[in-house]
């Protein structure tokens, strides 16, 4: 067994356990959890000290998810998605089937279609969206690197993912575009 696919196995089980895991994302250091389990969500923001008014992105591993989630894709979406190779979360409307403390007070919800292997093999696994969010408690700065990420946040965590603890990623967040119903879209981070 290579170390992705025991990675996965460890995260997995973590996760159907109602937990929390810190893991690499195709940007930075991540803390996740079932997205569609409020008791896990709540951890996160209890971890991260933030307050629960601040939503969170979640990643998918395929664009055909994005209809569970979403209740009308907009139909600039796929172009979207298609038309960068940096990773991207877009914000959608009318989000569902997701854990309400995850899901902005407008019912909008943040997305990012994931490419990076340990991260698409531990969804599609999982086969539910993961929470990510910065490994980094709230108003701190983002660890770039596994080692500078805060004890505060490691000692936490139910499950610290084996992969990757060595290197630097990406060294910056994710592009953040907001979609609106009516195909308009704002980029809210480059």
């Amino acid at each position: 067994m290579d170390n992705i696919t025991q990675e996965v196995e460890n995260s997995l089980k973590t996760l159907l356990d109602g937990g929390t895991i810190l893991y690499p994302t195709d940007t930075i250091w991540g803390i996740g959890c079932d997205a569609t389990n409020a008791k896990a969500v709540e951890k996160i923001y209890k971890i991260k000290q933030r307050v629960e008014s601040r939503s969170l992105i979640i990643l998918l591993d395929d664009v055909e998810k994005l209809q569970l989630y979403v209740g009308k894709i907009p139909d600039i979406t796929f172009d979207l998605l298609d038309s960068v190779d940096a990773p991207l979360t877009v914000i959608y409307p009318n989000a569902r089937s997701l854990a309400r403390n995850v899901v902005a007070a407008d019912n909008t919800i943040a997305i990012r279609i994931v490419k990076e292997p340990f991260c698409q093999a531990l969804i599609k696994a999982f086969n539910k969206p993961i929470v990510s969010t910065s490994a980094n408690v709230s108003n701190e700065p983002t660890a770039l690197i596994f080692n500078k990420i805060s004890k505060k946040i490691t000692s936490q965590v139910d499950y610290i993912v084996n992969l990757y603890q060595d290197q630097v990623n990406k060294t910056k967040p994710s592009t953040i575009i907001r979609l609106f119903e009516n195909g308009d879209y704002k980029v809210i981070r480059n």
